[in-house]
């Protein structure tokens, strides 16, 4: 498998920036059986905050009001997984500089097994030029 690129749904959460808090939300969207394609946590002033990718937008919105979690409104990202090898983001992000598209931010991480995968973000009037020209589904 080369690479895969797709438009995701994310949305974030704010919790207080202390020891344990994101893992209380991960388990409590866990025992609700929400399956979460991607996962980022980084202090965001006094706060912390959450950004999470559902396989399920709508099963994590429902969560969400039974748990009593204040979840942004839905965003788009893009999910990136892929055959692990050097270079392998570098012709996804030479196509997006060549188009003048700036990365908001983005995480990567190798997943074992020869795989790897990411997530980004661009601005919002960018997502739809950005899918097309990566063919994001």
């Amino acid at each position: 498998m080369s690479q895969a690129v797709r438009k995701v749904d994310y949305f974030h959460v704010m919790v207080p920036n202390k020891p344990g808090r994101g893992a209380r939300v991960l388990a409590a969207l866990s025992a609700e059986r929400v399956n979460l394609l991607a996962f980022s946590g980084f202090p965001n002033g006094r706060k912390g905050q959450l950004d999470l990718i559902p396989e399920d937008s709508a099963a994590l919105k429902r969560a969400a009001r039974k748990l009593d979690l204040d979840l942004s409104a839905r965003k788009t990202g893009f999910l990136v997984q892929g055959a692990d090898r050097v270079g392998a983001m570098t012709k996804l992000l030479d196509t997006l500089a060549a188009a003048k598209i700036n990365i908001t931010a983005m995480d990567a991480v190798t997943a074992g097994a020869g795989r790897y995968g990411a997530i980004f973000w661009v601005k919002p009037k960018l997502v739809a030029k950005a899918a097309k020209l990566l063919r994001a589904r």
